[in-house]
């Protein structure tokens, strides 16, 4: 057993001002006192994870750090009632590998309240390949769904739709019946072909997109899933249909967001800000429930590439600048 010895973990610690990512070899008696002991299988590289490794944003909040805001594994002990060892768990969120020590090892220790059972019909490298990015795409299409927008409202445009939020988006929404327009930055056309295997059935791009909008464009989408924000979550606020639903979650363009009320006023458009990170577990376990069948495997096949742990800094400055298509598992026992 991994416990009984020492494992590896990727730890990040900040000298003069400077971050260092280094393998190293643990013992369990280096993880934090918490409740739950876990033998990890796979985390996930998120965007966030490539803020951190930069050192922008102050994402990594103590040092050392092991980060990686997902995992999924087995619980190998518990102080908890809620697990017993065997139990097969997943971790999303709650700033884990930003305040708490993250999935980026072969064992973790975790609070129980952070932790939800793996659904029924999943194994933990699905959970993996899914992550923080399909979970979120999934709360993102729920939300959408209970702001009355349905399969034959009309299009749905998603941003970012390359990303790992965004190509999940697009499976999901694609798998429910959705009419799935995906947004690219200019210069990605070579995703278009991955986008239409996974579900897109338009593109949307060009200038006007690096542009300020009017207050009201030609009324275009029934709901959108915003990953960008900034000047591109402004458009698509302007492009709205008649009450038509704007699901939003992130900021890779910006957090700043200059927009009129008239969108609002006259055509009854709704945005909707969407959390993962502190979501409580009742609305997370039934986003888990739903992934069991709303995503497709195939779809996540493409979408997925299997990383190692020491690979991760490296991969981590490629999906800070926009080379990463797609999401990224790592098995941490590679």
């Amino acid at each position: 057993m991994i416990n009984e010895g020492t494992f590896k973990a990727l730890v990040v610690e900040k000298n003069d001002g400077q971050l260092v990512a280094t393998m190293k070899q643990l013992t369990v008696e280096d993880l934090p006192r918490e409740d739950v002991l876990i033998q990890v299988d796979y985390s996930t590289l998120n965007y966030k994870e490539g803020l951190g490794f930069a050192n922008r944003n102050k994402i990594f909040r103590i040092f050392p750090i092991v980060p990686g805001v997902d995992l999924a594994g087995t619980v190998v002990e518990s102080k908890s009632p809620n697990f017993k060892p065997g139990d097969q768990v997943i971790l999303n969120g709650w700033s884990v590998g930003e305040r708490y020590w993250g999935g980026y090892a072969q064992m973790a220790r975790i609070k129980s309240d952070f932790l939800i059972p793996l659904p029924k019909g999943m194994d933990t490298k699905k959970a993996m390949s899914i992550g923080t990015a399909g979970y979120t795409a999934m709360l993102l299409t729920m939300s959408l769904e209970e702001a009355g927008v349905k399969p034959d409202s009309g299009p749905v445009i998603v941003t970012g739709a390359a990303g790992g939020v965004g190509s999940n988006a697009v499976a999901i929404l694609a798998k429910l019946g959705y009419e799935v327009t995906a947004l690219t930055k200019v210069g990605q056309e070579f995703t278009h072909d991955f986008l239409r295997q996974i579900g897109a059935r338009e593109f949307a791009g060009g200038k006007e997109w690096l542009q300020m909008p009017a207050p009201l464009e030609t009324q275009k989408w029934a709901g959108a899933v915003d990953t960008v924000g900034s000047m591109v979550l402004a458009r698509i606020i302007s492009e709205m249909k008649y009450a038509g639903c704007v699901s939003a979650c992130g900021l890779a363009g910006g957090f700043d967001l200059s927009i009129t009320v008239m969108p609002f006023i006259l055509r009854g458009v709704s945005l909707r800000g969407v959390d993962s990170v502190w979501c409580p577990n009742p609305r997370r376990i039934a986003a888990w429930d739903r992934l069991v069948t709303d995503i497709p495997d195939a779809a996540l096949d493409r979408i997925n590439k299997v990383i190692k742990l020491d690979e991760v800094p490296q991969y981590a400055k490629e999906i800070l600048a926009g080379n990463v298509t797609g999401h990224i598992v790592v098995d941490v026992n590679a």
